[in-house]
Formats: C-alpha cells, sequence, structure tokens
C-alpha cells in the first residue's frame, strides 16, 4: 500500500489527568497519601513538560479545579508548553455519587472556574473537553456535560479509536436493554489497558503494582496494531488512539521512560500524528 508524504493514518492522544492532591483533600486523605499526589506537581509534571517539548508533542490536560487553584504555576506551564486544557472535577469528586441538581451545578461551576483559571495563565482557548473523575459517570453526566457547552468527553471505553457521538436515555432491564440517541457531545475513547493507574499504583485504586517495561509491552503493541488496523481500514484514520496518564504516576523514575518509548515508536511509524484532543476531535466532526 502506497503512503503519501505526510498523509495521517493514526491520531495519537497522550493525555494527562492533573490530579495532584485533590483527591486526597476531597477524601480526607492524610499526609503521606497527599504526598503522593504531590510529587505530580513538584516532579512529575516538569518532568513531563520537558518530554513534550523536547519531543515537540502537544498533548491534553484534564485538571481539576483544585489544581489549578493550588499550583496556579503548574497551570501556566501546561498553558506555556501550547496544550490543551480540559475539565476533570473541582475536587476529583465521584460525580455518579451526587444527585443530580448536585452534579449538574458542579458541572457548571467547574468549567466556569477553570475557564478563568486557564484564562489568567495565559489560555486562549475555550475549555472544550471534558473527563469524569474515575471515569465514573451517573446516567445523566454526559447529557449535563453537552448541556453545559461541552464538545467532547473522554470517559468510555467502547470504542477502540472512532470518535462517536455520546448517547443519551439508555434503558436498561434484565430482559433487554433499549439504547437512547446520539447527541452533539462527541466521545473520544479511552482503556484501563493504556492508563498508566492499574499497572503501577496498587494503594490507590489500581494494581497490581508492575514493571514499567510490562506496561511498555502493551502500550506500543496498542499503538502498531491500531496503526495497522488503520492502513487496511481508512475509515479509522479519523479517530484517536488515546493513553491515559496521571504526573504523579507516569513521571515518577523509571516510568516516564514509557512515555518516551511510545513517543519514539510513534515517531518511527508512518503517519503517526501525535494530537491534543480538541484537534482530533474538531477534525472528527
Amino acid at each position: 500500500m502506497n503512503q503519501a508524504a505526510n498523509e495521517v493514518i493514526l491520531q495519537v492522544a497522550l493525555t494527562f489527568d492533573h490530579d495532584a492532591i485533590s483527591s486526597d483533600v476531597e477524601k480526607g486523605h492524610l499526609p503521606f497519601d497527599r504526598s503522593i499526589g504531590e510529587f505530580g506537581p513538584r516532579v512529575g509534571l516538569p518532568r513531563i513538560l520537558a518530554i513534550l517539548a523536547r519531543e515537540s508533542v502537544p498533548a491534553t490536560f484534564f485538571v481539576p479545579v483544585h489544581t489549578a487553584h493550588t499550583w496556579s504555576e503548574s497551570l501556566a506551564a501546561i498553558v506555556a508548553g501550547g496544550h490543551e486544557v480540559g475539565c476533570h472535577g473541582w475536587a476529583h469528586e465521584d460525580h455518579a455519587a451526587l444527585p443530580a441538581n448536585e452534579e449538574r451545578d458542579l458541572i457548571v461551576r467547574q468549567k466556569a472556574a477553570l475557564t478563568v483559571a486557564a484564562q489568567s495563565a495565559g489560555y486562549t482557548s475555550p475549555i472544550v473537553g471534558f473527563r469524569a473523575p474515575y471515569w465514573s459517570l451517573s446516567e445523566q453526566t454526559l447529557k449535563f456535560v453537552e448541556e453545559a457547552g461541552f464538545t467532547y468527553d473522554s470517559s468510555l471505553a467502547w470504542e477502540e479509536t472512532r470518535i462517536t457521538p455520546a448517547r443519551h436515555g439508555d434503558k436498561h432491564a434484565i430482559e433487554r436493554s433499549t439504547l437512547g440517541t446520539d447527541g452533539t457531545l462527541l466521545e473520544a475513547p479511552i482503556s484501563h489497558w493504556l492508563d498508566d493507574w492499574p499497572w503501577f499504583e496498587p494503594g490507590r485504586g489500581g494494581g497490581p503494582a508492575s514493571l514499567p517495561s510490562a506496561f511498555a509491552e502493551v502500550a506500543l503493541a496498542e499503538l502498531r496494531l491500531a496503526h495497522a488496523r488503520a492502513l487496511a481500514d481508512p475509515s479509522l484514520r479519523s479517530g484517536v488512539l488515546t493513553y491515559t496518564f496521571h504526573p504523579e504516576c507516569i513521571g515518577r523514575g523509571s516510568r516516564a521512560e514509557v512515555l518516551e518509548a511510545i513517543i519514539a515508536a510513534g515517531k518511527a511509524l508512518g503517519g503517526v500524528h501525535f494530537t491534543r484532543l480538541d484537534a482530533a476531535i474538531h477534525a472528527a466532526k
């Protein structure tokens, strides 16, 4: 198969949930647990931003409002690097555990507050992306996200790379499920398989702990397979392969080498385009 020069075969999004200590504060955790989260803005994020800058790779950062307010300098560094900023709760709340009126209000408030914080840091783009903390969605979350004016969500795993409309109004019963209708909100698919947290943080909701080489093996295999599938099926080329990382996780020690390996492997494959999620969504519309 001939490939034209600069032809995009596979879009790849490196996304980072910049949680810092937001979830620890929301849950009332004590100093040691908070210190693990604080590694993100202190060490992990600068290390990640240096890698992205060296490789000229844009990325998307989902930032809780608590993080944006507590470490405004880290938000400014993300913006200065040319990366996208998206919503990720106020203090990493479990949206599915909230009453509907509180969840709707939280989604509206977090977008407004993050917009102000990002603009203060020099961000000139609108906040268009949402990712639910823990990928935990109530039956109404995506309807509220759409109503709040977001363009896309990245919290569901029903596709590998295809960007598809989020669906509203599903009805489920033991006898059968009746699927709802497509909305205007688009879904950038995710996978636990391509998330650093389950591999490396057994004491904080993930585990068992794995060697960086094990995560790298899977992450690189999925990259090569997605590329091969898009080569064979041009309809897949408008999709995006999304990796989910956390600065306090992938930014620690030898784990950062997995990020570097993904970037190197992508650049070695013809037609891989590293992109912000907002750009991938815009291209797919």
